[in-house]
């Protein structure tokens, strides 16, 4: 088996000692090349290099913007996918603040952990399947979202820029301020899911690929608590920025058994794809990561598309 090991060295949990254990357990069992990050962009360069090797295996040692240039790097767009294309396994140890996607695959949050865990798995030869979601002409894990979140990713994002770590405190102090922002602002956005009317007067929506998802640590988020790697998409499209019902909202969120509904909330939990439109630019994040203001995205939700090595779903 040969594998490429994608670390990047400035992931916020990334340690020389975890990456050397990390190499040294797939060494003893894979024909290993190890490459470290140096640019943004750069997983994606080293992914696409992996495919065009015909490499087997795609270890990722870094946060989830790493794996999603990863997966963007390999994977080719459906409108370009001939059959032909080489399409390695992916392996995810994780290394960023966050983690969002190891997390919701069942990978222990702890490297050394993950790394035994991923051994073990890559022993029993046993891959899992998942579908991912595509925002336009980008694959996306587990998320992505307009307006409310995004703003806060843009912020997090700028807080990073400045040495500051994205600590799940940094993210509530950071939602909080965005939202009393934000809901001064006229309500923009449409939502289109086929077979429905649209929704107007949105403020801000979730659009996710499996649940729970969280940047809190081991709190999980249940926004579409019946959405999955193995269905469709999940809408969560939010119509009110009154205080009182927002809390009572984040509230079912958070809950151990989530299933949150309100009258200020639109929500569907598999679908086959999304529009969302905002009569004036509104932000967009794909797996936590800005991608800057849009008048119109497509998402489509993209089944069984990936090989990954984690725990098979309860």
């Amino acid at each position: 088996m040969r594998t490429l090991l994608i670390v990047n060295p400035n992931a916020t949990s990334t340690t020389p000692a975890t990456r050397d254990l990390l190499a040294h357990a797939l060494e003893s069992r894979t024909q290993l090349t190890v490459a470290h990050t140096q640019h943004r962009g750069h997983a994606a360069e080293l992914a696409q290099w992996a495919s065009t090797n015909q490499m087997d295996l795609i270890v990722v040692h870094g946060g989830d913007g790493t794996v999603n240039e990863t997966i963007n790097g390999f994977l080719p767009l459906p409108e370009l996918d001939d059959g032909q294309a080489w399409l390695p396994r992916l392996g995810v140890i994780p290394g960023g603040s966050a983690n969002v996607f190891a997390r919701a695959l069942g990978i222990s949050p702890d490297p050394v952990t993950a790394t035994n865990q991923l051994i073990d798995l890559l022993t029993l030869d046993k891959d899992r399947r998942i579908g991912l979601g595509m925002a336009d002409d980008r694959w996306f894990c587990f998320s992505a979202g307009v307006g409310l979140d995004a703003d806060v990713c843009e912020a997090i994002d700028a807080s990073r820029a400045g040495g500051h770590a994205a600590t799940p405190a940094r993210y509530i102090r950071t939602t909080v301020r965005q939202f009393f922002r934000a809901r001064r602002n006229e309500p923009t956005v449409r939502i289109e899911t086929p077979g429905r009317a649209a929704v107007e007067g949105v403020h801000y929506a979730f659009v996710t690929n499996t649940t729970p998802w969280t940047y809190l640590n081991a709190t999980p988020v249940h926004t579409n608590p019946d959405t999955r790697f193995e269905t469709g998409l999940g809408v969560f499209a939010v119509r009110s920025m009154a205080v009182i019902p927002t809390l009572l909202l984040a509230r079912q969120l958070l809950a151990v058994d989530g299933n949150p509904k309100s009258r200020s909330l639109f929500r569907e939990d598999d679908v086959p794809a999304v529009r969302i439109e905002s009569k004036e630019p509104i932000g967009l994040q794909i797996d936590g990561d800005f991608i800057g203001k849009r008048n119109v995205v497509d998402f489509t939700s993209m089944p069984d598309i990936l090989s990954v090595i984690a725990p098979q779903p309860n």
